[in-house]
């Protein structure tokens, strides 16, 4: 074989390029570790050579839509591979989304073929007669009743090459929304914007073919995904965890075991890591950053993660639509715990714009603002979604003149580092007054006895609307709702502080660790109604 020649095979700027010219650079490195399952480049591309085929025998073609409704696994990035260079498109779905939802949401994206993790074997059996595209089902890792095996098909198919060639302007994935702000819509990739995106990450973050990442996040989330395939590029190695519940120490052990470099994580996520009392038992001596993104990172919860881990911090903000990357906070940039506060300040950015992405703020006209005064966050790049699915009126509205429009609301200060205050349909306005949840809850997280906080607006006679808290308390401890509210009015204007508290077990979260705060406002005038 004429290995430079072979190189060749793909176009450049797809997926498939990079799977192929992997698996010839690097054809006994492992590239997915997942339990006992060690899978190399050069195994990868053959299982997907032999998806595609046999995916061929079903009739399916070019350009359709393959579904995943499955935790992470070693087949689910088969299944994405097979789309990357077969010439599909891949639509992930959340194992935690209702029946109903999930009807909705596979029948909106048109998938041929579903492949379905084992948790969602009963659920998806029952549902079969209401998905009307799916023609064909696949069960992954086990056998189940109306469905092909996964293991069955890839064996009994040939590992050639495949004929299609894909281009780089082709679409090739959907994310859905995570439906926090409504309907879930689908956000549709190229291959070129996916990998304009990837390249960017793979610079900024400095990501090299010796990384071995530590995957918690879900796969069908674009955060994650993003972040778990940025690495594949590189030639570095991936390790899945099951992410049915996040586990700390199982985590923390893996990290020792497998000696990881990084570890992808959301703020919650931090919260069970240091609640581990025998946390300083593990070797963690091999990690070499934590990348935390979507959602928020409490000043007070940053600073006890960078005493625990060290100066290893690094931060991404993005959306569903945006990529995701659109800031980075550098790990030299969170260099700045011992310093004056005004240097600590930045801590509570999402930091500036990543390489080839444009962020302006802007009012309710589109006007530029200065810095320091809020707007809505708008971005242009080349790695923003195409569109929504099936959706051209809300795009036409979300994306203006090339510039989507996030519905995030924040400012910049002199230095170009981005402060989100919070989403715009979560502001509070509370007699006559804008409030914003982030600002109270970054006070909430200050309190020794407070695990983790949401503030959300609540209906309210006298103020329209009021600051209610909800609460998740750590072990033992025992402070009044009184003695929580004082503690923010001695902090910020007393118009901000919550005016109720309620202290709660948990607090609703979607696969990323995001709190789902339309879930809590929904939950609250239910039960305001039965009151």
């Amino acid at each position: 074989m004429k290995l430079l020649k072979e190189l060749g095979r793909y176009r450049i700027g797809t997926y498939a390029d990079i799977i192929y010219r992997n698996a010839l650079l690097y054809p006994d490195k492992e590239v997915f570790i997942y339990g006992k399952e060690r899978v190399t480049f050069s195994l990868f591309n053959q299982r997907v050579n032999r998806l595609i085929h046999a995916l061929e025998s079903f009739g399916i073609k070019r350009g359709d839509h393959l579904g995943i409704l499955s935790w992470n696994c070693i087949e689910s990035t088969d299944v994405t591979g097979a789309a990357m260079k077969g010439g599909f498109v891949v639509v992930p779905f959340s194992p935690r989304l209702q029946a109903a939802e999930l009807v909705k949401m596979i029948n909106d994206s048109e998938v041929k073929i579903l492949f379905v993790g084992p948790e969602l074997f009963g659920l998806v059996d029952v549902l079969q007669d209401k998905i009307k595209s799916v023609n064909h089902y696949v069960a992954l890792e086990e056998k189940a009743p109306r469905m092909a095996f996964y293991n069955d098909l890839i064996q009994s198919c040939s590992d050639r090459e495949p004929d299609p060639q894909v281009d780089e302007y082709d679409p090739f994935i959907i994310f859905y929304t995570s439906g926090t702000t409504g309907l879930p819509k689908g956000a549709i990739y190229t291959h070129y914007q996916k990998l304009e995106e990837a390249r960017t990450k793979i610079l900024t973050t400095g990501l090299k073919p010796e990384n071995r990442h530590v995957m918690i996040l879900p796969l069908f989330h674009i955060g994650g995904w993003s972040h778990f395939w940025a690495f594949f590029i590189i030639g570095a190695t991936n390790i899945l965890l099951p992410n049915r519940s996040f586990d700390p120490a199982f985590t923390l052990k893996t990290i020792q075991d497998e000696k990881a470099t990084d570890l992808h994580i959301v703020p919650t996520h931090l919260v069970g890591l240091l609640s581990l009392p025998d946390i300083e038992r593990y070797d963690l001596r091999s990690l070499k950053q934590i990348w935390y993104a979507a959602s928020p990172m409490p000043i007070e919860l940053l600073r006890k993660g960078m005493a625990t881990f060290g100066p290893i911090f690094g931060q991404g903000y993005g959306q569903t639509e945006s990529g995701p990357d659109i800031t980075i906070l550098t790990e030299a940039m969170h260099q700045v715990v011992e310093r004056s506060p005004e240097e600590q300040r930045v801590l509570s950015s999402c930091g500036q714009p990543c390489l080839g992405v444009h962020v302006r703020i802007v009012d309710d006209h589109g006007c530029d603002l200065d810095p320091y005064q809020i707007g809505e966050i708008i971005v242009q790049s080349r790695s923003i979604m195409t569109g929504y699915w099936k959706k051209s009126d809300i795009t036409a509205e979300t994306i203006v003149n090339g510039w989507l429009h996030t519905g995030d609301m924040g400012y910049y200060d002199e230095k170009g580092f981005l402060y989100i205050v919070d989403r715009k349909k979560d502001m509070i306005i509370t007699g006559g007054e804008n409030v914003y949840p982030r600002e109270v809850e970054e006070i909430l997280y200050q309190h020794p006895d407070i695990l983790e906080a949401a503030v959300i607006g609540v209906p309210d006679e006298k103020w329209v609307e009021r600051v209610h808290a909800l609460i998740v308390l750590k072990e033992r401890a025992r402070p009044t709702p009184e003695e929580i509210i004082e503690f923010c009015r001695s902090r910020i204007a007393k118009f901000k502080a919550p005016r109720t508290v309620e202290f709660v077990t948990a607090l609703p979260k979607n696969p990323q660790g995001k709190i789902l705060k339309r879930e809590l406002r929904e939950t609250y005038r239910k039960s305001e109604k039965k009151e």
